[in-house]
């Protein structure tokens, strides 16, 4: 089987070295301007333009994989309390197998402009799109589990170009948006040091080279750890983070939740509805975050040789945290849940996403200190919905906070452009010519 074939194009690096990051390239398949050595050093900082092309073979092998697909049986129950339900499992997967079309994904990947550069040993993969503005504000922004740079797509022309979507010229944004470590097209770490912490120092390195001096960060699931850690590092170019799952349980509600205890007594009406979402999180639908902090490992055998399994194991949460009523579909189409699992696949990469868990193993939900500014939206959709009174508590400069009233923990993927609306809104009071980037 051949393995998976894409070219990076540079005038003095190749980038062979991500090929051997994701996955083995027999020379004969190379593309012929991947002549560089095997492994990039951690001191190359190029930028180097990245384009994806997965093998005709391995698409191929996938297909096989879905036809030879061993079903279990039926869930006893008739709801969705065993997990994903096998007759809505099945007319996705014979979708997969028979009518999607991962070139599709590949080629509106490759419209627009990507990147690799190597930040401490480990290539990390981006989309940088600049925004006609010349005073845009730098933004970063960084996907979750089980997602990836493509649940960011849709919002990329509000945020670059936002008068062509109804708002206004000067809440125009650039925008970067990488592939996490260990995710998608970014490299594998091959050691157990890229935490949280790592990966947010990394994406001020990567801010810094792209040459800009101040930004902004957003993030939803990991991406909000990372921003929390980068705000908390109080990272000198940073002006203020905006996260849609944000850190907010107090410490003596985390002790009353990890007890089982019922909702403490004088919580009001939020504060009560926030508790027993996350008790349900901690109870019923907490199992795929404890087999992946505590054997990451073992579940990605399966993971990494079964599509089926590895799409049951990310549409269960697509069911679960889209704001849909337990019917995804609803929120996101078959291609756009597919290209996520597929993009998963070809990159053999659920093991190395599932790590990060294993590497943070704390509680993402528990209350961060944070004193730089700091910006809120909750989703009625989230896997819960973070009080006004929590989240001042954790985010000592809140300077935007807003309950909407559509959209789940896939913001930017489910709502489009009431999330950009909320990215604009909530940065507009950082916005000067002295913040704007060197272009």
């Amino acid at each position: 089987m051949k393995g998976l074939k894409f070219t990076v194009i540079t005038a003095a690096v190749a980038g062979a070295a991500l090929a051997n990051t994701i996955a083995p390239t027999r020379a004969a398949d190379a593309p012929a301007t991947a002549t560089a050595p095997a492994t990039a050093t951690a001191e190359d900082a190029s930028i180097r333009p990245f384009k994806a092309h997965i093998s005709d073979a391995q698409l191929a092998d996938l297909r096989q994989r879905i036809a030879a697909t061993r079903w279990p049986d039926a869930e006893t129950v008739t709801d969705r309390s065993q997990g994903a339900q096998l007759a809505r499992l099945q007319a996705l997967v014979s979708y997969w197998g028979n009518g999607y079309d991962w070139r599709r994904a590949e080629a509106k990947l490759n419209a627009l402009p990507q990147y690799v550069t190597t930040i401490d040993g480990v290539d990390i993969h981006f989309i940088w799109v600049r925004s006609k503005n010349p005073n845009a504000l730098p933004l970063i922004m960084t996907h979750g589990w089980p997602g990836s740079v493509l649940e960011e797509l849709k919002v990329i022309g509000p945020l670059t170009d936002p008068a062509a979507y109804g708002g206004r010229a000067d809440d125009s944004f650039d925008l970067v948006l990488p592939s996490m470590p260990g995710y998608g097209f970014s490299g594998k770490p091959k050691t157990s040091d890229w935490t949280p912490d790592h990966i947010a120092r990394a994406w001020d390195e990567l801010m810094h080279r792209l040459g800009y001096q101040h930004y902004v960060a957003q993030g939803g699931d990991w991406g909000s750890v990372i921003a929390d850690k980068m705000a908390e590092q109080k990272l000198p170019g940073l002006l203020g983070i905006h996260v849609n799952m944000p850190a907010t349980v107090p410490p003596e509600i985390a002790k009353s939740l990890k007890a089982g205890d019922p909702p403490p007594a004088g919580l009001n009406a939020k504060e009560t509805a926030a508790y027993r979402s996350l008790d349900n999180l901690y109870t019923r639908g907490g199992g795929y975050a404890a087999m992946m902090v505590t054997r990451p490992q073992t579940v990605g055998y399966a993971l990494a040789d079964s599509p089926v399994g590895q799409a049951a194991w990310m549409y269960d949460k697509f069911a679960d945290w889209t704001y849909s009523g337990g019917d995804p579909e609803r929120a996101l189409t078959k291609d756009e849940m597919l290209d996520d699992i597929t993009l998963y696949w070809l990159t053999n990469t659920s093991t190395s996403a599932a790590q990060l868990y294993w590497t943070n193993n704390a509680n993402n939900f528990n209350a961060v200190d944070i004193s730089i500014p700091a910006a809120v939206t909750v989703f009625p959709g989230e896997i819960y919905q973070a009080p006004r009174s929590w989240t001042e508590r954790s985010y000592h400069k809140l300077i935007y906070f807003n309950e909407v009233n559509k959209g789940g923990h896939f913001a930017a993927w489910e709502q489009p452009q009431l999330f950009s609306q909320e990215i604009r809104a909530a940065f507009r009071t950082l916005r000067s010519p002295v913040q704007t980037a060197q272009r």
